[in-house]
């Protein structure tokens, strides 16, 4: 029935009025009010690319956590983080474990390595025929890439994997793609460059082959690297470890041990204390696509007590998906949060990246040390608690 459609206009559908008629329309199918959702700052008109049928926000508190002390490659100085979150003593426990890092001297970050990619498979009769499409693939690699390129002024076509599997050849098409995440510019680039193969040569292929793991963990982003690989280290003084954690590194390190088999046998894909928060919180904060927390947060925390009793401690994020250019990234207040961190815009990603692993780090740290002093539970339950 006409009446059961969502409102919207054909000429020009991101205006207040649209908003609040698919709005009226919402609340009256649903027997509500929604007041609070339709109190915005946004220009509805801002938002063509973003979001489609709008009808309001969903309005995320933001709670400031810092100074941050970085020594990175890109991030140097001190930062104060927004994050939007909903969770108690999250934003606190984040804030302690930057103090901690600030009193024993910052943290140092290195970014590894950077891809992007879509991972095309091409279709063949017979194992032989896919390898030795494989070989033309490595031949012509400069003419791909140039097809590639074409569609984009920022990407660049770095390599092609390849993994025969049977009668198909499963490729991985890596890509730096500048200040932004980049999955609907190496897409379109990919497309490209298969138009160019296909026109070359008489091949079946389906443009992703399921082995980019578009906003999935896998193990192979983990390995090879989607988006940012990300390492954030710091030696953290005793006095301040026993101090703001109230355990010792020894203690911390004992811990870290038993957390390490659990986190094997459990299969987890973040072999720490927690990644999934911190970048949760920062990327709801400054627009980035939410969902690709999914292959963000894996990694991996390694730590030592060193010879003088303080505690070194890494963390390394392989596939962190983060830009600071196109996407949610320039609406009005992801873009003021970006902007807060010195990070929107040309030249703001590997900033942002570096402080992103930054944080995973002071949670970890804090976390660890909540969970082995006993107080992680009553933390929660004093700050973190609101029963309506």
């Amino acid at each position: 029935m006409m009446s059961d459609r969502i409102p919207r206009d054909p000429e020009n559908d991101y205006t207040r009025e649209q908003a609040d008629a698919r709005r009226k329309f919402a609340a009256d199918k649903a027997g509500v009010t929604l007041n609070h959702v339709g109190h915005y700052s946004v220009d509805p008109a801002t938002l063509p690319g973003n979001v489609e049928n709008f009808m309001g926000v969903a309005q995320v508190p933001i709670g400031l956590a810092g100074p941050l002390l970085l020594h990175g490659e890109h991030a140097k100085g001190e930062y104060f983080v927004p994050m939007a979150t909903t969770e108690g003593t999250l934003v606190a426990s984040y804030n302690r474990g930057m103090k901690v890092i600030a009193e024993s001297g910052g943290v140092k970050t290195t970014i590894v390595k950077t891809a992007m990619q879509r991972a095309p498979v091409f279709l063949f009769d017979s194992a032989r025929q896919a390898r030795d499409f494989g070989q033309w693939l490595t031949e012509r690699f400069d003419d791909i890439k140039a097809a590639a390129e074409s569609s984009t002024s920022v990407g660049k076509l770095v390599d092609i994997q390849q993994f025969p599997m049977g009668p198909h050849l499963y490729t991985r098409f890596n890509y730096t793609t500048g200040d932004a995440a980049g999955q609907n510019m190496v897409g379109k680039a990919t497309a490209a460059a298969c138009e160019w193969i296909r026109s070359r040569r008489n091949v079946r292929l389906y443009l992703t082959g399921a082995m980019d793991t578009d906003k999935k963990h896998s193990m192979v982003n983990a390995l090879l690297t989607r988006g940012r690989k990300v390492i954030a280290e710091a030696v953290l003084a005793r006095e301040a470890v026993i101090e703001r954690l109230g355990v010792t590194p020894e203690e911390l390190f004992q811990g870290r041990f038993v957390h390490l088999a659990g986190g094997y046998m459990a299969g987890s894909a973040y072999v720490g204390a927690h990644a999934a928060n911190g970048l949760t919180a920062l990327f709801i904060a400054t627009g980035q696509d939410v969902a690709n927390v999914s292959e963000s947060h894996a990694g991996i925390a390694f730590t030592k007590v060193l010879d003088n009793g303080d505690y070194y401690w890494s963390i390394t994020l392989p596939a962190l998906i983060v830009g600071t250019y196109g996407g949610g990234t320039g609406l009005a207040t992801q873009r003021e949060c970006l902007e807060m961190l010195r990070c929107y815009g040309s030249g703001g990603a590997e900033r942002f990246a570096e402080i992103c692993a930054a944080v995973v780090l002071a949670g970890d740290i804090s976390l660890s040390g909540a969970v082995l002093a006993g107080d992680w539970v009553s933390s929660h339950e004093k700050y973190g608690r609101n029963r309506p």
